[in-house]
């Protein structure tokens, strides 16, 4: 059972940070036209982007896909618990890695 629950909580949780981080990705594009007049770089790696806008839009993305991951697993976290009683395998706190 507890394999079962596993492999759920597993596939649940992957499709929210997914969805989440797809979701920050669109906002975070739409933001960094208003905020500059441009498109984001597509490959902040090409050498024709300017170092400083390479690394503006590195660390934005990073820090909004980050936290929309997080945020978006700790919500499925909550609906989980509320929907079986207890948090994933993985969150638990007597929960040990093997």
């Amino acid at each position: 059972m507890a394999s079962d629950s596993s492999k759920v909580w597993s596939v649940f949780s992957l499709v929210s940070a997914l969805g989440a981080a797809a979701l920050a990705k669109q906002g975070l594009d739409k933001t960094w036209r208003l905020a500059t007049g441009k498109k984001p770089p597509e490959n902040p790696a090409d050498p024709d982007v300017e170092l400083r806008e390479a690394i503006a839009w590195a660390v934005a993305s990073g820090v909004a896909v980050g936290m929309a991951r997080m945020l978006a697993q700790r919500r499925a976290a909550s609906y989980y618990a509320r929907s079986t009683g207890h948090l994933p395998p993985e969150l638990r706190k007597d929960h040990q890695k093997v």
